[in-house]
């Protein structure tokens, strides 16, 4: 079979396509975004009919796989680890319903938080749903795994979770296909009332879940994905779960370790190969990415009879990503020193680009607000989140997604007015409006701006679910119409936005200012792609 060069993203889609796929479900968020982005860019799947295409949040996309699970057809989800928690209702009770065709839910964990609010471990939810939990060491691993993860999911009808971290998702190795699988036919579940939860049958299917955790742990006793090395120094044993392993294997280029290893890709854990390695050697060290999941495991197994050296004694930093210099110091190994590296570039923070329309509604903003006492500004997750730093420093808060709207209610309901959420259009679509409707319900005198570039901008540019429909949106969900403004937020108009602003801040009531541009960078783009085009016309033509 073929031979590529791929992402760890892009080993799971193009994994996904050739297990036979009948859809792929996502919302955008790194390190998983490419993972659609492959799909939807490959001629593959549009050949195939395999449906493509982001959701408006995780929610929606995890519960639409898994209509296409109940269809009998094989399906996947990807988002980023907090957007697990998005997801979280859906995915739970799916462990509770089971799948019917294969359904797999990628969650990418993003360990030292490159662009991520938090270090969250996806391998608890893992556990939490009592489901099996893949995690790949390599790109070629996660390619296999999800032909494996569907082989799991139809034999047990249950979802598979897949873990990878930003270092697999974002980092290049060759990939050799497999035989192509062509898509199920829709058959409905043999059993009418296995998604039907309520408390009678719900009963039933979890009593089903807890009786096949022992096939669940077989699978991964038997798993090709769980190896024990054998090593001859048996003064240490080695716990190496996924990608950790790599980064072990780049301290020994021969490949020989001296210690055994115990090779981990599968969950729950394989207990009569973990019992081997604490029986065989006389200290344990565990590397892992992210969480001391198994750190925690084993000394749950065996009590505190050994020692147990990882992310818990500080033998491992407790933040952070690991990296093959993380591990060899773990491991006790002393490296050559090294000249320091001249500093040939100075450093800089991220900054909004220059243009950038959000530029201009921060300034007509700090300008309203200049006669109030600071702190008054609740913001979200997107590239305007950037406002936080100088010269701007026009907002205070960045917690979740949707949170702006919800948290400027919260402290009005307190008493602290004027108060104001900056919001993304894509943000608000995604978990902004019941937020709002909460506002509108209690007739909040909160302002909220929804900044509409018209893309999730921080992602890519990929299109965004509210194009087109914010005004009506808001309006629906009890917003004045006189009280919807959208202004255009550029140098000219500064005096005429910040006027805007300072009256609907003063408003008695829910009010909503949609500065609206398109991202200097999908306008540039856009207009690209349209000059080629034009120039492919003219040469068909």
């Amino acid at each position: 079979m073929e031979n590529l060069l791929l992402l760890g993203d892009e080993a799971i889609a193009q994994g996904a396509i050739d297990a036979g796929i009948s859809g792929i479900y996502a919302y955008p968020g790194t390190p998983s975004t490419e993972i659609m982005e492959y799909v939807m860019n490959s001629k593959e799947p549009e050949a195939k009919q395999i449906r493509s295409g982001f959701a408006t949040n995780e929610k929606t996309a995890m519960e639409a796989a898994l209509g296409m699970s109940y269809t009998g057809k094989r399906a996947i989800v990807c988002m980023k680890h907090v957007g697990l928690n998005v997801a979280a209702d859906a995915f739970i009770n799916s462990a509770i319903t089971g799948a019917n065709g294969g359904l797999i839910v990628v969650a990418a964990d993003d360990p030292s938080m490159h662009s991520s609010q938090n270090e969250q471990d996806s391998r608890f939810y893992g556990k939490f749903a009592m489901i099996p939990t893949l995690e790949p060491s390599n790109q070629q691993e996660a390619y296999d795994m999800v032909h494996h993860g569907f082989d799991l999911s139809e034999r047990y009808h249950v979802p598979i979770l897949m873990r990878i971290t930003t270092r697999l998702a974002h980092s290049r190795s060759g990939v050799r296909r497999k035989e192509q699988r062509g898509q199920n036919q829709i058959h409905l579940p043999e059993n009418p009332k296995q998604f039907i939860l309520l408390p009678a049958n719900a009963r039933k299917q979890y009593r089903h879940l807890l009786d096949i955790q022992e096939s669940f742990q077989a699978e991964s006793d038997n798993s090709e994905f769980n190896i024990y090395y054998n090593g001859i120094n048996k003064q240490l044993g080695i716990v190496a779960c996924g990608i950790s392993y790599n980064y072990l294997m780049e301290n020994y280029p021969e490949r020989l370790i001296p210690y055994p290893v115990l090779k981990i890709g599968q969950y729950p854990v394989s207990r009569p190969k973990m019992n081997r390695l604490y029986k065989e050697c006389d200290e344990i060290l565990v590397l892992e990415d992210g969480y001391p999941i198994i750190e925690e495991l084993i000394s749950s197994f065996f009590g505190q009879g050994k020692k147990i050296k990882g992310r818990l004694d500080g033998t491992v930093q407790r933040d952070g990503e690991l990296n093959p210099n993380k591990v060899g110091k773990a491991l006790g190994l002393v490296f050559p020193e090294t000249r320091p590296v001249p500093k040939l570039v100075t450093g800089r923070p991220p900054k909004l680009c220059q243009g950038c329309p959000h530029i201009y509604s921060y300034n007509a903003l700090n300008e309203a607000l200049a006669g109030f006492t600071k702190g008054r500004v609740f913001s979200d997750i997107g590239c305007y989140t950037l406002g936080a730093l100088e010269p701007f420093e026009a907002i205070n808060t960045c917690v979740d997604m949707g949170a702006s709207i919800t948290m400027a209610k919260g402290a009005h309901d307190a008493g602290f007015s004027p108060a104001v959420a900056v919001i993304g259009d894509s943000t608000f679509t995604h978990s902004g409006m019941t937020g709002l409707l909460d506002a509108v319900n209690d007739n909040s005198s909160i302002t909220v701006i929804i900044l509409d570039n018209a893309t999730v901008a921080m992602t890519g540019g990929q299109k965004s679910a509210a194009t087109g429909k914010i005004e009506s949106i808001c309006e629906a969900l009890g917003v004045e119409k006189e009280h919807i403004k959208v202004i255009n937020p550029s140098p000219k108009n500064h005096e005429e936005n910040m006027n805007i602003y300072k009256k609907e801040i003063m408003y008695e009531g829910v009010s909503v200012i949609i500065p609206r541009r398109e991202c200097l960078q999908t306008a540039a783009k856009r207009l690209k792609d349209e000059s080629r085009k034009k120039e492919l016309d003219k040469i068909n033509v």
